[in-house]
């Protein structure tokens, strides 16, 4: 397919891609920099917004007004890189431009940054002080003054007031977990090194620490290796499926690559030690190897040819465990442990499904050889060898849970991704663990059920889920809490295509896990976290980070009443922040109708609503239009999982066309159908659907046998229409086509018997497998008599 569904959601707002050091300034201040700060000690305490939330805030009276004049002092290095660094964020989201003074300067009216290890409270903690006289930051490292000076920032953007007046306080601050960490996936989408560096101003800002860098995998090999030079000349491009992989202009392959060679990485490395975040590099072993294989065959169990895959999921594709094939891992890592000064060094060791193994005469010699008593145990002796060596190296293993199924070095660290099982046996067994649970962490996955949302993976993981995870399982004992190094976020990109969208995913999310990571436990509250967010939304802005408006838009759901020619709009908004609304097709102001209940329109009618917080709108107004005809068409978003597909619902993005913006469908891959609730079928004659099909591009290893569909009862398939469900009796079929129209879909009418009344639940479903290719549903139609 390569035109766009008309149900496609409109274009969301981008609030900048642009790095944090290249965002639109903002006005603010006194941009002539004239006078000292001024003091008004009278001033009542304002509201103090900062995410994540200090440990401790001791607020005090009256304000110091930050101008282009004031001065910053700072001896030693180490201070002065963090005061300049302060200046150029603050000249650069709030127009203001203070000097560095002369080491020795003094006098009130300064903000004062010092590194004074007498003081420290713990690694990266630190003390900041505000009075109308001046402010001081202190810290026992740099790291902690850098916090400081990042909570100082926060401070001078607590409004869009054009003086910066920051409030009088004391804050003494201390990080609750030494691990806050961040997955960036660019193997399956790949991320320029600008826009890796964005990631990094944007963790930065929320005090994140740990940028985990997830380097190969079966779609895309990202680093230059110069010892295996085929690896990214080979392994670093893919052809993506369907139209999305060939060239408009000349109708050949289009092949999507990018790697790093070294020189950039080592640039990124240094680009964030800077802000203090240390890159844990990952290459995955045994499996997601597919790109690694297609450049170097002989790595490979099979004698098939590999190519880096368009396709997405688990793939069966392990090295294999031939000597030589575990000098190329030693090579290969050789090369990588240079660049990345940090202690600790990923190996994956996820989804390695054995079958390859399991069938290799070869393989099962080389484990008689080695001893291996079964394929995990296998495994178990490459991550040992793997661990010896890079301990020589100076660098600790660190791994997903799977390695746990097995025998595991003393020293190896646990990332827990399926859960708190594998954190709790790893803890018990005396193993470091960070948690990274795909139920609660992975924000890859949706964060509202708004149709507007981008292409993602099942289910729905909201802000108020992230936020309310806890590292600490409670069933862990105490003297193993200790183990628990802290939380990472992670954030696969198989269907991330742009930048913007992986924003939209990362924000506001990662600020709930920022303060997760940071403030203690007894210090988090929900309810004030939200009252705190809209003041990091303009700090968004501000600093050029692209955040999801999703969460701050009003959905709307209208059931018709068609006898009566009404219907009855239900509002919302995902984060139940106040909802204003006009029937008049006005903007929704301040002082707009408070959504309390359910609204009766007459048909035709428009609702125009927006999230609303102490009196600002949160995000751009939506507009609803009904009239009696739009009210009997249900796009693929609006209608529900038939309860038989499961819950793998994905959110998929169209082919093509090849560059530009692509229509998005609503799919779950394991059973094709769709479940129109309630529909009422009162002088309904027939359901008109508008369908497509789009690449079947998964992977699903030993989760295959899970996928079910109806079979088919003519050459291509059918189109069944269900009543009472998706278990209830069929009422209606159209065959299906061999393949769409040239526009890339096709409607299909589907006449329903006579007699039909009231409001029924009726199931829509494609039957067949129809691979290579896919059925999807674009819109659906109740036609009247």
């Amino acid at each position: 397919m390569t035109i766009h569904s008309s149900g496609l959601p409109h274009r969301w707002r981008a609030l900048g891609i642009a790095g944090l050091l290249a965002a639109l300034a903002a006005c603010g201040g006194d941009p002539a920099g004239h006078g000292p700060a001024a003091q008004a000690p009278d001033a009542a305490p304002a509201r103090v917004s900062l995410i994540p939330q200090p440990a401790r805030i001791e607020p005090a009276q009256g304000r110091f007004v930050l101008t282009a004049a004031t001065p910053l002092l700072a001896e030693g290095e180490q201070a002065r890189t963090v005061a300049a660094q302060f200046a150029a964020l603050l000249a650069k989201g709030r127009g203001l431009a203070p000097e560095l003074a002369a080491d020795g300067a003094g006098g009130e009216g300064a903000i004062r940054f010092a590194i004074d290890p007498a003081r420290a409270t713990g690694a990266e903690s630190y003390r900041l002080d505000v009075s109308p006289q001046g402010v001081d930051v202190v810290a026992g490292d740099a790291a902690g003054l850098f916090y400081g000076a990042m909570t100082l920032l926060q401070l001078a953007t607590l409004d869009d007031a054009d003086t910066v007046a920051l409030p009088a306080l004391r804050i003494e601050d201390a990080p609750r977990f030494g691990w806050r960490g961040f997955m960036l996936d660019p193997a399956r989408h790949f991320w320029s090194v600008e826009q890796v560096k964005q990631v990094i101003d944007a963790m930065a800002l929320h005090k994140l620490n740990t940028l985990h860098w997830h380097l190969t995998d079966d779609q895309g090999w990202r680093i230059e290796i110069k010892q295996y030079p085929k690896l990214t000349e080979i392994g670093g491009c893919r052809i993506p499926a369907g139209d999305g992989g060939i060239d408009p202009a000349s109708g050949q392959p289009r092949p999507y690559c990018g790697f790093y060679t070294q020189d950039q990485v080592r640039e990124v490395v240094a680009y964030a030690a800077a802000r203090h975040i240390s890159i844990v590099p990952e290459f995955d072993v045994p499996g997601h190897a597919t790109a690694a294989i297609a450049a170097y065959p002989e790595l490979g169990t099979l004698d098939t040819p590999l190519v880096p895959s368009s396709e997405w999921g688990v793939f069966p594709n392990l090295f294999n465990t031939e000597e030589a094939t575990f000098r190329f891992l030693e090579n290969v890592i050789a090369e990588m442990v240079p660049l990345f000064p940090g202690p600790y060094f990923h190996i994956g060791g996820d989804e390695a499904v054995k079958d390859q193994w399991e069938a290799s005469a070869r393989v099962q010699q080389r484990m008689r050889e080695l001893g291996a008593k079964d394929e995990m145990a296998m495994q178990s002796l490459l991550v040992a060898r793997l661990e010896k060596f890079l301990a020589g190296h100076g660098k600790r293993l660190i791994g997903w849970d799977e390695i746990l199924e097995g025998p595991l070095p003393a020293q190896a660290t646990v990332m827990s991704w399926r859960g708190g099982e594998g954190a709790l046996k790893a803890a018990r067994e005396g193993h470091d663990v960070v948690m990274a649970p795909s139920g609660d962490l992975y924000l890859d996955y949706l964060q509202t059920s708004s149709p507007q949302e981008p292409p993602g993976r099942p289910a729905t993981i909201t802000l108020q889920q992230v936020y309310d995870f806890e590292p600490v399982p409670a069933e862990l004992e105490a003297e193993r809490q200790g183990h628990i190094l802290g939380l990472q976020a992670n954030l696969w990109t198989e269907h991330t295509r742009t930048f913007e969208r992986l924003q939209h995913h990362m924000f506001p999310r990662l600020a709930a896990v920022a303060e997760t990571g940071w403030t203690p436990a007894a210090r988090k509250d929900y309810r004030d976290f939200l009252q705190r967010l809209p003041a990091q939304l303009r700090r968004y802005q501000r600093w050029g980070i692209g955040y999801a408006l999703t969460p701050f838009q009003v959905d709307a759901v209208a059931r018709d009443e068609r006898a009566t020619g009404t219907a009855t709009v239900t509002l919302s908004n995902p984060l139940d922040y106040e909802v204003r609304y006009t029937t008049d097709g006005g903007e929704p102001q301040a002082d707009s109708a408070l959504y309390s209940a359910p609204l009766p329109v007459t048909l035709p009618a428009t609702v125009r609503a927006a999230a609303f917080f102490e009196g600002r709108p949160l995000a751009p107004a939506r507009d609803y239009a009904y009239d009696a005809a739009s009210l009997r068409v249900r796009s693929d978003e609006q209608l529900a999982t038939c309860p038989a597909a499961g819950d793998l619902l994905l959110r998929l993005e169209d082919d093509g066309p090849a560059d530009g913006e692509r229509a998005i469908f609503n799919l779950t891959i394991f059973y094709p159908c769709w479940l129109w609730s309630e529909a009422d079928l009162d002088g309904v004659a027939s359901i008109k659907v508008r369908a497509g099909t789009i690449p079947y591009y998964f992977q699903l290893a030993h989760d295959e046998p899970h996928r079910r569909f109806e079979p088919a009862r003519s050459a291509h398939g059918e189109l069944d229409i269900l009543a009472d469900g998706c278990e209830g009796e069929r009422i209606a079929s159209v065959p299906l086509p061999a393949a769409p129209e040239a526009d890339g879909f096709v409607e299909l009418t589907a006449a329903l018997p006579q007699g039909l009344s009231g409001r029924q639940d009726l199931c829509l479903r494609f039957t067949g497998d129809t691979r290579p290719r896919t059925w999807v549903l674009d819109r659906a139609t109740l036609q009247l008599r």
